[in-house]
């Protein structure tokens, strides 16, 4: 999901910097690029309009830094944004904390949940030298609880054996013993 908006972006800041000046219209058309990327990236629709509404006047407004080109400013300032929104500040998670430490990721269907579980899982368990448990709590698409498991034999990673018509609240039940039984960190 990541490279992808990576891309989206570095096309349009590509378009943005290529002109010796921008005027309106260019800038509008980057910024409709922009805001189509976050729309793309599961972006709601609220926060991208937000988002466009307060880096337009700047980009608009900008005085452009001597040696910098205009599209340069614009790729700083929809920088500067996202920072702003997203926080500067980084807040790790504690995996010192007494295990199993809960994570949960969450997404619409088809924004990577899946694959990013396992990466994460990976990462952790690699990086971190924690282990890992993962868990499929996705009830209404079995194929992800089957791509997990898979991902997880694939990566040498411990999953949750599934139990079919099992709810959401009795797997992480279920999760949490196991995850103790089976000596999990995370």
């Amino acid at each position: 999901m990541f490279e992808n908006l990576t891309n989206k972006f570095e096309e349009v800041f590509s378009s943005l910097k290529k002109a010796p000046s921008l005027d309106e219209n260019q800038v509008d058309e980057g910024l409709r690029g922009i805001r189509q990327a976050l729309l793309e990236a599961d972006v709601s629709l609220e926060v991208a309009k937000d988002f466009i509404e307060k880096v337009k006047p700047k980009a608009l407004g900008q005085e452009i830094i001597r040696s910098t080109s205009p599209g340069d400013m614009v790729v700083k300032i929809v920088y500067d944004e996202l920072v702003n929104l997203l926080g500067e500040k980084n807040n790790d998670v504690n995996l010192n904390a007494v295990p199993p430490v809960p994570m949960m990721l969450v997404g619409l269907q088809g924004s990577g949940k899946t694959t990013t579980t396992a990466k994460l899982a990976r990462y952790l368990e690699n990086i971190k030298k924690k282990k890992v448990m993962m868990v499929s709590l996705d009830i209404y698409r079995p194929a992800a609880q089957e791509q997990l498991k898979s991902l997880g034999e694939q990566n040498n990673i411990l999953t949750l054996p599934i139990i079919e018509g099992q709810q959401p609240g009795d797997i992480c039940q279920r999760a949490m013993s196991a995850a103790n039984l089976n000596g999990a960190d995370i």
